[in-house]
């Protein structure tokens, strides 16, 4: 192999290590968050799908922020609209997944009020989703810089990055 290819298959690996580092790091401390608002909730009996409504909202928020400044600062940036409403798409996707497993534990299999049920399949849902999250930040939000096609400018004068 040439040395370039050499350097590139290097530069590529530590940038993917890179990422799925950080992307834990934000992970993990959304988790404690989701993971602490949920339970909070479920103590003083606010139902197990509201709880977790309210628990992803902070957490995610707080990930937006640690994703965009920390797991992909790196990667080529569109405008903040896109991305937000992307991550928070992509986000909104996994909550109703969450919910939709939540629900069916909750009801129809009766594991409503028992807290140790609820929080493995919570987890459960939270680590299908953190493996849709991850693919799906890296596709759709936080581009690489080769996935960029031109800078240009729209109707109001704002600048923007097309996709490919």
């Amino acid at each position: 192999m040439s040395n370039s290819l050499v350097s590139h298959l290097r530069s590529s690996w530590r940038v993917l290590i890179k990422e799925i580092v950080a992307f834990g790091i934000v992970g993990f401390v959304s988790l404690i968050i989701d993971l602490g608002i949920y339970n909070l909730l479920l103590h003083h009996n606010i139902g197990v799908l509201t709880s977790k409504l309210v628990s992803t909202i902070v957490a995610t928020t707080f990930a937006y922020f640690g994703n965009l400044h920390f797991s992909f600062s790196h990667r080529a940036r569109t405008t903040l609209g896109r991305e937000t409403s992307f991550f928070f798409a992509i986000n909104f996707v996994a909550l109703v997944g969450a919910e939709v497993v939540l629900a069916v534990f909750a009801y129809p299999l009766h594991y409503k009020y028992d807290h140790l049920v609820m929080n493995v399949v919570n987890l459960f849902t939270i680590g299908l989703g953190t493996l849709f999250r991850f693919w799906a930040y890296k596709r759709f939000v936080f581009l690489a810089p080769d996935r960029v096609i031109a800078a240009t400018e729209d109707p109001e004068g704002e600048a923007y990055i097309a996709a490919s």
